[in-house]
Parts: structure tokens; sequence; C-alpha cells
């Protein structure tokens, strides 16, 4: 069946590599990818898939199914592009390599009896698509899930910060900034105290911990006292709870803005905060054997790698259930993620092979997960548990089954 699939995944090369070049001529932003959600839904609508559309009451999430199997296995397709950068985090790469996995598995859903579902997940460049379908239900009954970032390197383990999106806005009042200045209020200056409060603080912050952000509304003109000053910030940390310690001091900094100008602080989550990740071993083990087998390498140390610390709306799924989220390397050192070099990168030759080792690998974990009767007991009896009414189902450090 791996043979029948990566049969099926080559027959496809131009098809995909067409599709992942197609969504980065394209970049949209986080909750407007009209374009790119309904390109991946006809292409898997074409090889069989029913599609959902406004998957949640959400217009560019969807859902597409294939078979009726016992065991339930999502694959999860990004592909919103970051603001002036453009798919500058390879998120067409991701789109494509999902649509590749379900064309090769499409056939034999039946003979794998499994339930295939590829979701079209928008807005993970801080709007938290996935906690949406989470919290709308989308992922109920289904029993494992994983999808494959692009980075510099191959990285088999996701170890993303959690972390929290807000905007800042400070509420002054103008005034001529020549003639009547004591009579105005600057907001300027309160995100100026905040910055620095925020650069004082870090001496205090544990290593690894990160608090970064931009203002996007300085003012308007250099003769008025700044009214209103807005910026978008992000606080990082190892888990959900060492993150709302650190929230909580660095809202103080905020505040203290406010407090030494006289502003008015408000401060507007843009989604609820992204969880740490909670691999599964097991199918990231097979994960990893199938991408090898592919001939890929893998990286484990060295600054290179750290594109796995980068936080991901995926780890609320797998804080829900198993799930993996592995990197797989395009070849564009020195050029890392979020940089243009990085987003050129994206459709070269390395980038497109990219896209077809990362469905196979992942078509050929799909393979495994359903052939192997032991570690498919356990995904449906979780799962089964997690649905319970009477209990919160399978601890996730329960995880880590030994599947020889």
């Amino acid at each position: 069946m791996k043979d029948i699939a990566s049969a099926r995944i080559d027959s496809l090369e131009d098809r995909l590599v067409a599709l992942s070049h197609r969504i980065h001529a394209h970049p949209e932003i986080a909750w407007q990818e009209t374009n790119a959600s309904a390109w991946v839904a006809a292409e898997l609508a074409g090889v069989g898939f029913n599609v959902e559309t406004n998957l949640c009451g959400l217009p560019t999430a969807f859902a597409a199914t294939v078979g009726s199997g016992s065991l339930h296995l999502g694959i999860c397709a990004e592909y919103d592009a970051l603001p002036g950068l453009g798919h500058a985090c390879g998120h067409n790469i991701i789109a494509a390599a999902a649509v590749g996995t379900a064309a090769a598995l499409a056939p034999v859903v039946d003979a794998l009896d499994i339930t295939l579902t590829v979701f079209g997940t928008p807005a993970e460049e801080g709007g938290g698509g996935k906690i949406e379908l989470l919290d709308g239900g989308a992922f109920h009954g289904v029993h494992a899930a994983m999808m494959v970032h692009p980075g510099p390197l191959d990285v088999s383990r996701a170890e993303p910060y959690a972390v929290s999106h807000s905007k800042i806005r400070y509420r002054g009042k103008a005034s001529h900034a020549g003639a009547y200045p004591e009579r105005g209020i600057n907001a300027a200056d309160a995100f100026t105290v905040a910055q620095v409060a925020i650069g004082l603080l870090r001496q205090q912050l544990e290593s690894g911990v990160r608090v970064h952000g931009v203002v996007t509304s300085g003012g308007e003109a250099p003769n008025a006292i700044p009214e209103v000053t807005e910026g978008r910030w992000y606080v990082r940390a190892g888990s959900l709870a060492d993150l709302a310690v650190l929230e909580a001091k660095v809202r103080r900094c905020f505040e203290a803005g406010a407090l030494s100008t006289g502003c008015e602080l408000e401060i507007e989550a843009e989604s609820k905060p992204y969880a740490e990740f909670a691999t599964n071993e097991a199918i990231l083990d097979l994960y990893v054997a199938n991408a090898i087998a592919l001939g890929r390498t893998f990286t484990s140390s060295g600054p290179d790698m750290r594109m796995n610390r980068a936080s991901t709306d995926m780890g609320n799924v797998s804080q829900m259930l198993p799930a993996i989220h592995p990197y797989i390397g395009i070849e564009s050192l020195p050029a890392v993620n979020h940089q243009r070099e990085f987003a050129a990168a994206c459709i070269t030759a390395a980038a497109d092979r990219a896209v077809l080792d990362a469905a196979k690998a992942m078509a050929h974990t799909c393979i495994d997960l359903a052939a192997d009767s032991r570690l498919r007991a356990r995904l449906i009896s979780r799962g089964a548990a997690r649905l319970s009414p009477n209990g919160p189902g399978i601890p996730l450090e329960m995880e880590s089954v030994d599947v020889s």
C-alpha cells in the first residue's frame, strides 16, 4: 500500500506543485484565505472527498472527508500568509502536502478501514483557527491528527512555546504639540513607558521566554499630541501555566504606561492562547521511520533547528487528541522562516520535493496506524474515553505507547 500511495503522489506531482505555487503567488492573511481555501477544497473534491465548507461558521475553514472506517484520522492544512511577508512560513507547502496525502489514501480507505478528514484550518498566524474549530466540535470523533510544517531543516519534534496574542490600545487626548502641549495626553508616550518597562522586566524573566511586539499606529502628525496608539504584542512561555504568570507581569508594564501618562488602556485578545505541544511518541516514531525511508535526514541540535519552538495552534489540537507536527526541510539556509528569503525558497525545487516527501511520509504513517492493531485499538479506545460523559478520557501522559 505504501508503494501504491507513493506512486499515486508521484503521478500527481504536477498538480500538487502547481497548487503550492498558486497559493504562494496569491498570499492571503489570516481569516481572508478565500482563494486558497477554495483551491484546496476543490482539489480534494476532485479526488473523491465530501467537502463541507464554512466549517463551524468560519468562511475559510472546511472539512473534507472520505471513507467510513472505525479509525478516524485527521490531516490539518494551513494556507494563511504573513502580513507584508507573503508565504514566508511556507503554508503553501503544508496545504499541498495535505492534498497529496489525501489523494494517495482516498482509493484505499476502505481496505484500511479508516475515515480520513482533511481540515482546512485558517488563521494559524495569530488568529487561532484550529482553536475555533476545536471549540466548535470540528474534531469530534477524530482519533489522531497530523500535519507537516516546512523549515530550514528536517526536525521531528514540535516543542512550541505557549503564546498569547494581544492588541494594545492607549487612548489619550489630542492637542497642538507646539501651542498647547499641556492640554494633551500623549498616547505615544504611554507605549514608550510600557516598552521601557518590558525591557527592564527581561532581566528577571526565566531564560527562554519571549515578549515581543510592534506598534501599529503611533500617531497621525508630529504637531499633534497622539490621541490613540495601537500595537500587537505576543507573550510566549513553555506552558499555558507559565504563560499565565508571565502575562500578569507584562500587563503591569502596559498599566505603567497608562498610569504615568494618564491614558486609558485597552487590552484585547486576538485569539485564545496557543498551548504547548503534547507529542504522541508512537505516531512520531512511525513518521520518522517513514521519512527516513524516503531519504530524509533529521537534525536534533543547533540553532538552525529552532523552528520547532515556533508557537502553533496545533498545540491546542494535541492537548485534545494524539497528534504530531514534524518539520520538513526545504534547504533554505541561511534563510529561515518569516524572512522574505524564506518565502522565495518555498517555491524552489527543494520545496517542491518537500511537498511530495511530506505527503508520502504522512500517507505511509496513516497506513502504519491503520495496520498496527495494538496502536489502532489504543487510539480508538482513547477516543471513546475522551468523548465519554463520565470522564475526561485517558491522560495525555499515557500516550507514549510501546507498539513493539
